[in-house]
């Protein structure tokens, strides 16, 4: 996985500049969105793979499936990932676009678990701690992993805040180790 999203940084990157520029970004949020479901899906992944096919058919299936309606950009860089053998990665390069989208805006998406279900209160709460610390304004995705036994870990990029039962055991079991 971590190979992919190295793959799929410098698409995300161009693409972002390239939205930015023109003012675009809403627009090649959906777009990658669009493109990232269709790699997703196992028959879309095995055409693209049949040799059988040409880069140009291939472009213009998938800009068919788009609406058919897209613009130059978009169809150069339909045939840019198509020729560099890199349609796999496009669900990484619509998260890494969405991830740079989301820091010129200012925010930031935090994922969230809870050893148990939080209620909107405690959501906020965490939220809103989240935000002042950060400095951002901070989506959250909240997931229950009763692995944890109790707390919580909070995951924002490559930060990680881990406040879980867990957590403190592992960091126990380890320094009576050494």
């Amino acid at each position: 996985m971590a190979e992919l999203i190295t793959v799929a940084r410098p698409y995300a990157e161009a693409v972002f500049r390239l939205a930015k520029e023109t003012g675009r970004l809403g627009q090649w949020s959906q777009t990658l969105a669009a493109l990232a479901t269709v790699a997703r899906n196992e028959t879309a992944t095995a055409v693209v793979a049949d040799p059988k096919y040409s880069t140009t058919q291939l472009q213009q299936l998938l800009v068919g499936l788009l609406g058919g309606n897209v613009g130059p950009e978009v169809e150069n860089f339909i045939a840019v990932v198509l020729e560099n053998r890199r349609f796999t990665a496009l669900p990484d390069v619509a998260d890494l676009f969405e991830s740079l989208k989301a820091a010129e805006e200012g925010e930031v998406k935090a994922e969230i678990a809870s050893a148990f279900p939080l209620n909107d209160a405690q959501i906020a709460q965490l939220k809103a701690l989240l935000a002042d610390e950060l400095k951002r304004k901070v989506e959250t995705e909240v997931t229950v992993d009763p692995d944890l036994i109790g707390g919580v870990t909070v995951t924002v990029g490559d930060l990680v805040i881990d406040a879980s039962v867990r957590g403190k055991l592992t960091a126990l079991a380890t320094s009576l180790k050494s």
